[in-house]
């Protein structure tokens, strides 16, 4: 198998993505040619297919350590691995395809839980990382070979397991002559900064801390459950931001943290959301004020973050955003007002969209797999060396 896939001037990868936010399952075919940094990699369809809130809440449940449970994550790693197997086969499809014409499948899974540094503390604390959604089931669901599991092996040469995407950022997205920072927003945000010219080691990469994960719960509890998150940023954008709330939140000790660092839903999931919730209420904020003042704390968070570890080091022209973030209109002015000295874009100007962005990324490291390409990034995530991230699952 190996042999006849190495032997392919262009492989057909379908990759799978279901993250921090929670919100669905995003699955990109993608087509590749070339190998490693000169890997050349094409958009041919994707797809999104969203949670419902029972399952969103279900592994939101998941990922809080007072209500998880080892018979529901037990199950959920079938029902997951079932849901992705039906995502790929659905998307394969709607793209005119066969899955006879499909080469691989790659699944980051749904991080259930991330521990990147050590806790002596907690007995239990020992550097690890939890996805889900079994590999083998989606193998043998859709009769392709699926690579999973990619930051364990990451985390077992001393890296973080995040974040990963900036490796594939400098494979899609480097450029001569511009200075760029990659972000993505999702659940949580992370950013990749690609100086002009510059080599993989130079890469500068971390995760911001909050995306959408926030936000998000903040508009699920004030709608009462009728809504999910906040469709253009349209809520936030009829309210003020309480500059005193704004000012305690980006006091929390992990943006001062520095590179190499990553977080989660276990420092900022619906346990700290709820917290600051009830605050602004009890403070007598008024719904739209809250969301203008979470939407703020995610944009300055990720501003103050460049201007803390990246832009005294590096000339920076433009900020690509990817991921759900990326729709939010709200955030991308704030983000823009922020960094009124760079050029605040979605990643949809340079061909890949914001959406598809991590599903592309999947597929590639997948594609590095079978070749044996090693696909981590010690500059992002703090590993002793370079190494092949992955496992594989046969059908």
């Amino acid at each position: 198998m190996f042999s006849t896939l190495q032997s392919k001037k262009q492989r057909l990868v379908v990759g799978l993505m279901s993250g921090t936010s929670l919100d669905g399952i995003d699955a990109a075919v993608v087509r590749m040619e070339g190998q490693g940094i000169h890997t050349h990699a094409e958009l041919v369809h994707f797809e999104s297919f969203a949670y419902d809130n029972e399952l969103r809440e279900k592994l939101k449940l998941l990922c809080s350590p007072d209500h998880s449970s080892t018979p529901h994550v037990c199950a959920m790693n079938f029902d997951l691995g079932i849901k992705f197997a039906e995502a790929v086969r659905e998307t394969v499809a709607r793209a005119g395809l066969t899955m006879d014409e499909i080469d691989l499948v790659s699944s980051h899974g749904q991080t259930i839980w991330h521990i990147p540094s050590e806790d002596p503390s907690d007995p239990y604390g020992i550097r690890s990382t939890l996805q889900i959604g079994d590999i083998s089931v989606i193998a043998k669901l859709t009769g392709k070979p699926v690579v999973g599991d990619y930051r364990t092996a990451d985390m077992a040469v001393g890296g973080q397991g995040a974040p990963l995407t900036p490796y594939v950022d400098y494979i899609l997205f480097r450029d001569e002559k511009k200075g760029r920072i990659v972000q993505n927003i999702g659940g949580i945000g992370n950013c990749a900064s690609l100086p002009a010219g510059g080599k993989p080691e130079e890469i500068i990469a971390f995760d911001t801390g909050p995306g959408n994960m926030i936000i998000d719960q903040a508009v699920f509890h004030l709608s009462a459950g009728e809504k999910s998150y906040d469709a253009n940023g349209d809520w936030a954008a009829t309210g003020t931001v309480e500059q005193s709330m704004l000012d305690e939140m980006l006091q929390h000790p992990y943006f001062a943290l520095p590179p190499v660092k990553t977080t989660g839903r276990e420092m900022f999931g619906k346990q700290y959301a709820s917290e600051w919730l009830h605050r602004a209420i009890d403070r007598g904020i008024s719904p739209e004020d809250i969301l203008a003042t979470f939407t703020a704390f995610t944009a300055r968070s990720i501003a103050d973050s460049y201007k803390r570890f990246v832009l005294n080091k590096q000339q920076i022209h433009e900020v690509l955003v990817s991921g759900g973030g990326a729709h939010n209109q709200t955030l991308m002015r704030m983000l823009a007002e922020y960094l009124p000295d760079q050029s605040v874009l979605s990643s949809d100007a340079y061909g890949i969209t914001g959406d598809s962005k991590e599903a592309v990324a999947f597929a590639i490291f997948a594609d590095h797999y079978m070749f044996g390409v090693p696909n981590n990034l010690p500059a992002a995530t703090g590993a002793r060396i370079s190494t092949v991230m992955g496992k594989l699952a046969l059908p």
